[in-house]
């Protein structure tokens, strides 16, 4: 099984990058986890550019999502919501909207987290919210992961054993357990 993992921050240092990074190193046998590259190199979405030939990286963005059995996206919070290159990305994996998009029916796991103490709450559910307008089964788990810079060492590492057994148990009900996924709305 093949889970693409998208964080929706571009900053070097994300912690949300470095939790798909540590979900990577859980995944048993069987289950590859690959983080998707390149999200801010996607444009804004802009409906008179979504043609039957869009932009490149939405062409690779959309046959990346297509060619997984799942996702995995890990959101930070900016000013409550979701990141706008975030958004970006699901708009134009929600096209054309229907069962011809690249999101349409794939299970998707959303987790975030922040320096904060809630954890990219609200951007989660933004996100669960637009996935599920979008066509995808989304997992109904959730993982707000508030004072991020806490839970990891210096390298960037995870370090804090409760969110690692979180990490596995969402990794094994996106993969595994596919019942704990809601019907596409």
């Amino acid at each position: 099984m093949r889970v693409l993992a998208i964080s929706g921050s571009l900053r070097a240092g994300s912690h949300n990058t470095a939790l798909l990074r540590a979900v990577a190193e859980l995944a048993p046998a069987g289950v590859e986890v690959e983080l998707f590259t390149g999200l801010d190199r996607l444009p804004p979405y802009n409906e008179d550019h979504d043609t039957d030939v869009p932009p490149a990286e939405v062409s690779r963005l959309r046959a990346e999502i297509a060619g997984a059995d799942a996702l995995l996206i890990s959101t930070p919070e900016y000013n409550g919501t979701v990141p706008g290159q975030l958004k970006h990305a699901i708009d134009w994996a929600s096209r054309p909207y229907g069962q011809n998009s690249s999101l349409w029916g794939k299970r998707v796991a959303v987790i975030g987290a922040s320096t904060t103490d809630y954890g990219a709450l609200w951007a989660q559910d933004h996100v669960r919210k637009a996935l599920g307008i979008g066509g995808a089964r989304v997992l109904e788990l959730e993982l707000p992961i508030g004072k991020a810079h806490e839970r990891f060492d210096g390298d960037g590492v995870l370090d804090h054993s409760e969110t690692t057994e979180r990490l596995s148990e969402i990794l094994a009900a996106l993969t595994e357990h596919p019942e704990a996924v809601a019907t596409a709305a």
